[in-house]
């Protein structure tokens, strides 16, 4: 019993030291930018802090390089994107499960204070998944590129459409879709983004993911990395990051 309520407190301690780093997930959403859901779900929150201590011991390191912000889409491309960009020093800050304001919440640290080169976002999927509505989710790209702007105005900015899924994952061409003619509205106002076209080169005639890119209709494959690279590569060399 003694061992039990040892285990207990320390868990117990564990979660409050968790809750008052400032690299956490805030507690509420008072005084938060942007609107629409920030997830706190136990795993989200300890992945959440997870990553972002560490990437806090790496700032000095990766000063300077392409960031790449967004979901378990980039997560799942790797520290080194499968040597994608060879000669591109490149940061993963990719968190799964993060949402369009979760992102705004950690800009600064783990984007701004790198004094990126550039940033390549992929945004959007996880809060159809909450059931934010595509102008919620778009005016939340808006601050994000208004932001990074507002840091360097003539920060070269590589905004990903939203890529297909499914509606069996609470994400339905229709939505998708119109959240990418907001990004495009967006993009179109604002000379440093670039819109990279990426829902058409992935979907199928029906506007949703394809299973030999994206098994589970939601996160892509070795091939759908290789076509997501494909599509960024052009982009990338357009603005004198790549050779």
């Amino acid at each position: 019993m003694r061992s039990l309520l040892l285990a207990l407190a320390l868990s117990i301690g564990l979660v409050s030291a968790q809750d008052k780093s400032p690299l956490a997930i805030p507690a509420t959403d008072e005084g938060l930018p942007g609107t629409g859901p920030i997830r706190r779900y136990d795993w989200f929150k300890s992945l959440w802090l997870e990553k972002r201590s560490a990437w806090a011991k790496r700032t000095t390191e990766d000063k300077g390089a392409v960031v790449f912000l967004g979901d378990s889409i980039t997560q799942g491309w790797g520290d080194d994107f499968a040597g994608a960009f060879p000669g591109l020093k490149a940061a993963n800050r990719g968190i799964s499960g993060d949402t369009t304001r979760g992102m705004l919440v950690r800009l600064k640290e783990d984007v701004l204070d790198l004094s990126p080169a550039a940033v390549v976002l992929l945004m959007g999927t996880n809060d159809l998944e909450e059931k934010a509505s595509p102008e919620t989710i778009a005016a939340n790209a808006v601050l994000l590129l208004d932001a990074l702007k507002a840091h360097r105005p003539d920060l070269p900015i590589f905004l990903c459409e939203v890529f297909p899924a499914s509606a069996s994952k609470s994400r339905p061409a229709a939505s998708i879709k119109a959240i990418n003619d907001l990004y495009r509205k967006a993009a179109s106002s604002r000379p440093q983004v670039t819109l990279v076209p990426t829902y058409a080169l992935f979907a199928n005639a029906s506007g949703d993911a394809k299973p030999e890119e994206f098994p589970d209709l939601l996160h892509p494959n070795k091939a759908g990395y290789t076509k997501w690279a494909s599509a960024l590569t052009p982009a990338l060399k357009s603005k004198g990051l790549l050779k």
